[in-house]
């Protein structure tokens, strides 16, 4: 079932072009990593999905059973962020603000959807922490949980920009484990902005290059077997495909 369409999609930022001739099909249940250069249209291009722009030409819909309040989305972080003075229970609650109205007062089926955001990501032994005391990892999985307490009728995608940024390695390979369970178990459908196309091919099942324009959209698999591919594989340190072990530089 597909989610969002987008059909020749234009979209500018501050007057200018940022990325033109995206199109793509977003199935519920995809994993798709958005890869490409700095200034390359990946982070406009997410704005446009979130509707925080509108595209200049072409055009971006949704399924008729996807609303906006089901999609979440995790910025990168700034340092204000990651000094928030709240503890991670207030933090993940905060994602019900929006539903509340004027009152400040949370109900009790927003505490009980904290909790069970705290618990599916594995940390409801840390509610009563500073938020700002927590490793970036932990950070990370924090923000994960408010985005799925955000979602009254459940989670249904997760937009995230650069999350690994700023990890070592240990906390990197346990945030993409959470991520695709996320996505396996839970079915949530994810978009992620990255750098990193080597792990990008390792857990997603789906590839969207941008420079300025698509120069590529399909399976991770066939991606490998470009000439783009390989090029930007070989770039990263990668030798293999993932999924039939042929060497990239003998093609």
């Amino acid at each position: 079932m597909t989610l969002i369409s987008c059909e020749n999609v234009t979209l500018s930022y501050d007057g200018n072009v940022a990325v033109e001739g995206v199109d793509c099909q977003i199935a519920a249940g995809d994993y798709l990593c958005i890869v490409g250069c700095n200034g390359s249209g990946k982070t406009t291009f997410i704005r446009g999905l979130l509707g925080l722009l509108k595209p200049v030409s072409g055009s971006i819909v949704f399924s008729d059973g996807l609303k906006r309040q089901d999609i979440g989305y995790l910025p990168q972080q700034s340092t204000v962020q990651k000094n928030f003075p709240a503890s991670v229970r207030e933090v993940v609650l905060s994602g019900r603000l929006s539903r509340l109205g004027i009152s400040v007062v949370y109900r009790r089926q927003d505490k009980q959807a904290a909790r069970e955001a705290l618990e599916l990501l594995q940390i409801a032994d840390l509610e009563k922490s500073g938020f700002g005391e927590l490793s970036g990892g932990q950070q990370q999985r924090v923000l994960l949980a408010r985005a799925l307490c955000a979602a009254p009728d459940g989670l249904k995608v997760l937009i995230l920009d650069e999350p690994m940024n700023g990890l070592d390695a240990h906390a990197k390979t346990e945030l993409y484990a959470t991520i695709s369970e996320l996505n396996h178990k839970q079915g949530i459908t994810v978009l992620m902005i990255t750098h990193d196309v080597q792990a990008a091919i390792q857990h997603a099942d789906r590839i969207l290059v941008l420079e300025g324009k698509q120069e590529f959209y399909g399976d991770t698999h066939a991606f490998q077997h470009t000439a783009l591919g390989r090029s930007m594989l070989r770039d990263s340190c990668g030798n293999n495909c993932a999924v039939c072990g042929i060497g990239l530089g003998d093609l």
